[in-house]
């Protein structure tokens, strides 16, 4: 019998979610059935949408029902198998959520190659977060050279990516994030033309002044007083891709202030700006076409990647707090249990 520790959700927040939201829990695993793999848990996957799941409104998946484990994306070592397509010792990718061990028949679970790159980065660059990035500005950010793109929360997984594709395809890519520090790494180490620090009191005027020549594509991850900002600099045939809006996940109202929303239909209309919304799995046949590109890119170092590591399963809850407050810096992943690779 196998120990299995696992974050469940115990309630569902009432706005901000809090640490009484979750409860910790140790059960055990009985011996797999035929067809069955076994995996340990050696990275999870912290994300922003996992606040939605959080939630009982309708979305576009379902749910987390309280009392149910935590959904997450996980790498694990595959412990014991009666599944033939897999052997003890693999390393791979489930969907397996919030625990330490897990049981599953194969569906859904893809085997790494440890050598290609480090097995973490399925779950960011190369995995769900580049993927976000690829198809998103592929199909809806459209670059061409020589335009003018924003990225909100410009370091954190996607921001970073999509900046990062930005300069390939040789646009003018400026960046949004909180501090002075995140700021100075997506200039300095991810090469994007300017940064600006949407703490700042004069972040207007510095945005207006990092985009003389108008904004072609927004990349949404935040909305509020950042979408606010780039509204007016929105140029003709302009496209927002809308990836998140990590300021609204736990509101529970409208909120007080000067309405936008008049002031972003008629962009819409007088720009002919394209807005739209999307979420990966829309894209999934892209996926062989990513991986191969987004692994070359990562090899070559025209893309690189930043984590935000923290330890040990019973840390996970804290660590969507932070990330959920923007306090973390890079790709957010919870070590569980040793990495046999390194």
């Amino acid at each position: 019998m196998t120990v299995n520790t696992q974050v469940l959700l115990k309630s569902r927040p009432a706005g901000k979610p809090t640490i009484d939201n979750f409860e910790i829990i140790d059960t055990t695993i009985p011996g797999i059935k035929n067809g069955q793999i076994l995996t340990r848990t050696i990275y999870l996957s912290l994300d922003p949408y996992m606040r939605g799941r959080m939630s009982d409104a309708k979305s576009y998946a379902e749910p987390v029902p309280v009392g149910s484990i935590m959904i997450g994306g996980a790498v694990g070592i595959v412990e014991e198998s009666k599944n033939d397509k897999f052997e003890e010792g693999d390393i791979v990718v489930t969907h397996t959520g919030w625990q330490s061990h897990a049981i599953c028949d194969g569906r859904g679970v893809r085997k790494l190659t440890p050598s290609s790159a480090p097995i973490s980065t399925a779950l960011g660059v190369l995995g769900m977060p580049g993927m976000t990035s690829y198809v998103g500005l592929k199909h809806i950010g459209l670059p061409v050279e020589g335009e003018t793109l924003v990225v909100a929360a410009a370091t954190g997984p996607v921001g970073a990516t999509v900046g990062q594709i930005a300069k390939i395809k040789g646009c003018r890519t400026v960046g949004i994030a909180g501090g002075a520090e995140k700021c100075a790494y997506a200039e300095d180490e991810l090469g994007f033309d300017a940064c600006i620090n949407h703490k700042s009191n004069n972040f207007t005027d510095e945005l207006a002044a990092a985009c003389p020549n108008g904004i072609d594509i927004y990349w949404e991850n935040v909305a509020g007083p950042v979408l606010e900002a780039v509204i007016p600099h929105l140029n003709f045939f302009s496209r927002i891709p809308v990836c998140g809006l990590i300021s609204q996940y736990s509101m529970t109202e409208l909120p007080s202030g000067k309405d936008y929303l008049p002031l972003l239909m008629r962009c819409i209309l007088t720009n002919r700006t394209r807005v739209q919304g999307f979420i990966v799995t829309d894209y999934n046949t892209d996926f062989k076409e990513f991986i191969s590109t987004m692994t070359s890119w990562v090899e070559s170092k025209r893309v690189i990647f930043k984590e935000h590591r923290i330890r040990g399963l019973e840390s996970a809850p804290e660590g969507l707090l932070e990330l959920l407050e923007g306090n973390n810096f890079g790709k957010t992943i919870v070590e569980v249990s040793e990495d046999p690779t390194v």
